[in-house]
């Protein structure tokens, strides 16, 4: 089987490398030439655990190709699969242009059959849009009579879990309207779910809503254990304690329950706004969902609002270690991170910022500048600070010598984003312990 996929971003790549380990002929596609470039090299431009000696070792296999000319392969495929970035718009809107930049260049060059499948994340209709585009223009030019089918195959990937995830899916989520394009997309998918097959089919606007309400479910689960930890502090209940009792619940379940700084990365917050936006196009108001957002913004900012009250405001020309930049661990990607929100209210404060993670050093980069010092290690980091604040549970971060901080920090206050310190041992240390949703 030959496919192509159109993007190689996380799930674009990982999803190339994934089929090719499973023995399917990928072409990925990228009008980013430097990116391509990069790929035949073995350069990965995302870091994500696994992923370099899957791409590797299927691009020595002569398995996985990458290219920047989709027309050149095109009629040599039997899938072509869109997974360009969707961001949002300054509306809130998902962008589709890329979208339709992929269908254009399928409809402009297409001369057999070959079933187009929407992998991005995009709004209830889009997949549908992608076909009467792709049939007009072909109708243009004067191929009335080509075949072709459309899919949707959203993806359910966690960043820093995505080849595990998808070479084990807990399901495979596919929208069709015929038997041919739903054969083909079985067949593709089988060999990943040998043991158990856990293709779901359903009609395509079901597959792309399937995605937006699976995100936002996820999030509003966030945002409400955060509203709960914000009240927990405030009657003297222990978030922690409650988060146990509630998750023994069967009905609601342990996951995504735990308390932070608010949620982030590529996905749950572009997609809740889209959501939104969708919603408000047919005339309904998704209320829920905006009081998600309002809860995550407002979470983003409370490990500042820690830090300033136990300084009572007087922060100005204080200095603080920020362990973590990523919007979570096993990732580089800081896109609408916890992190960005912190540091730029340090700045702003006139605080100096000493920060580090284990791979989102270069990332920051982009991001903050030379507005921070970029530290070696947390011990660097932590170097004369009078605070440390963790936004990112790294695992390196979670058992530190506690003792060697003591003597290298000014102060010793810690403000722990995510709970994964204990205040009795921190206390017997000598640190001042913040956490969220605790006495």
């Amino acid at each position: 089987m030959n496919i192509a996929i159109v993007g190689t971003g996380y799930v674009g790549l990982v999803s190339g490398a994934c089929f090719a380990e499973m023995g399917v002929n990928v072409f990925c596609v990228d009008i980013n030439a430097e990116k391509i470039e990069g790929l035949k090299n073995g350069v990965i431009p995302i870091y994500e655990p696994g992923l370099t000696n899957i791409v590797q070792r299927n691009y020595d296999a002569d398995r996985l190709h990458f290219t920047t000319d989709l027309p050149s392969v095109l009629n040599d495929m039997d899938m072509v699969f869109i997974a360009v970035g969707t961001p949002s718009d300054e509306m809130g809107n998902a962008d589709l242009s890329a979208v339709f930049e992929v269908a254009k260049t399928i409809a402009d060059n297409l001369s057999r059959y070959v079933l187009i499948v929407t992998k991005s994340t995009v709004p209830v209709g889009t997949t549908y849009r992608i076909k009467e585009l792709i049939r007009k223009r072909l109708d243009d030019r004067g191929l009335s009579d080509l075949e072709f089918d459309v899919a949707s195959n959203p993806e359910f990937l966690k960043e820093g879990a995505a080849v595990e995830d998808f070479m084990s899916p807990d399901r495979v989520v596919v929208g069709v309207e015929t038997e041919r394009a739903k054969e083909l997309m079985s067949k593709l998918y089988r060999p990943f779910l040998l043991s158990n097959f856990r293709v779901i089919f359903m009609d395509i606007l079901s597959s792309e809503m399937t995605k937006y309400a699976s995100n936002a479910m996820l999030a509003t689960r966030i945002s409400f254990m955060n509203d709960i930890a914000n009240l927990c502090e405030r009657v003297g209940a222990d978030v922690n304690m409650v988060r146990r009792g509630m998750g023994s619940d069967s009905r609601i379940g342990k996951k995504f329950l735990y308390p932070g700084c608010g949620y982030g990365g590529s996905c749950f917050p572009k997609d809740i706004r889209a959501l939104i936006k969708v919603a408000e196009n047919v005339g309904y108001e998704m209320n829920v969902l905006k009081a998600v957002e309002e809860v995550n913004n407002r979470q983003k900012t409370i490990l500042f609002q820690k830090f300033n009250d136990y300084f009572q405001g007087d922060v100005k020309g204080k200095t603080t270690a920020v362990w973590g930049l990523s919007f979570k661990p096993e990732t580089d990607d800081m896109r609408e991170a916890p992190s960005l929100t912190l540091i730029r209210s340090l700045l702003d404060a006139g605080v100096n910022v000493r920060a580090y993670d284990p791979a989102a050093m270069n990332e920051a980069k982009r991001y903050l500048g030379e507005s921070i010092y970029y530290a070696n290690d947390i011990y660097d980091a932590a170097n004369d600070a009078d605070a440390l604040i963790v936004p990112t549970e790294w695992k390196e971060f979670r058992l530190p010598n506690w003792r060697i901080l003591r003597k290298i920090m000014n102060h010793h206050l810690v403000v722990d984003g995510r709970n994964i310190y204990n205040r009795e041992e921190l206390e017997s240390y000598g640190f001042e312990y913040r956490g969220i949703g605790q006495k």
